[in-house]
């Protein structure tokens, strides 16, 4: 047991899927895996494992930000052996070909944090996936007809900024899509020796104001999901 999670040795698989919300967790948990048993309550940040066709996996809820991702994906590697880190949420499109429902895949994360610079004394270290989830990630979702695209987002500390155009300078230098959580995700487990990919769908648009449905929500998250756990 460590201090955030509840979980015993060995009741958490190698690979562990990370949705903000501990009731997507839930969902995941009832929807996708077979035998699934909750590992966690504290703080309400259900963890549940199963597994997947065949292959034991665990899903836990991260909540929202930077900070918070830290924590889970910490204790994760370091008290439980988790090597398979995956972030599976939302993202805001900063792009006009980057559309609604479609996936995002970070293959690197800027960030308006400065969890980095103080870790790293003021330096600056480029977050970015781990290649072999990426490669795979890529291949099956090619395989799957999944429309995805790839490349650099945004992990911001500020989901409301009192600079409501700001995300355009990003924009500017080809950052897809805003999120929260990337870059520390990547961090912390480039750190640790252990892997991490951020899959999101698009939910909303920055450009031009757009947003899906929650029905719209729930069929992308559902592809989404899928591709995922695929990787386990």
């Amino acid at each position: 047991m460590s201090i955030h999670i509840g979980a015993r040795e060995g009741d958490i698989a190698e690979t562990v899927l990370l949705p903000g919300d501990p009731m997507r967790a839930r969902f995941v948990a009832e929807n996708f895996l077979e035998d699934a048993r909750c590992y966690n309550e504290v703080r309400g940040m259900l963890g549940y494992t199963g597994t997947y066709k065949g292959k034991r996996v665990s899903v836990q809820g991260t909540g929202m930000g930077q900070p918070s991702i830290s924590i889970y994906a910490t204790e994760l590697i370091r008290d439980y052996g988790v090597r398979n880190l995956i972030r599976v949420g939302s993202c805001g499109s900063l792009q006009t070909h980057v559309k609604l429902k479609q996936l995002v895949f970070a293959m690197s994360a800027s960030t308006d944090s400065a969890m980095n610079r103080v870790r790293f004394g003021q330096l600056d270290y480029a977050p970015c996936a781990d290649f072999t989830l990426f490669d795979r990630c890529v291949t099956q979702a090619r395989e799957r007809g999944i429309s995805f695209t790839a490349g650099n987002v945004i992990s911001t500390d500020a989901f409301y900024s009192e600079d409501p155009d700001v995300w355009k300078l990003w924009a500017k230098y080809g950052v897809l899509a805003a999120e929260m959580e990337a870059a520390q995700l990547y961090t912390i487990a480039a750190g640790n020796g252990a892997r991490a990919l951020a899959i999101m769908t698009v939910s909303d648009s920055l450009v031009d104001g757009s947003g899906i449905t929650s029905e719209e929500r729930e069929k992308g998250f559902g592809e989404m999901l899928t591709l995922a756990l695929s990787l386990a």
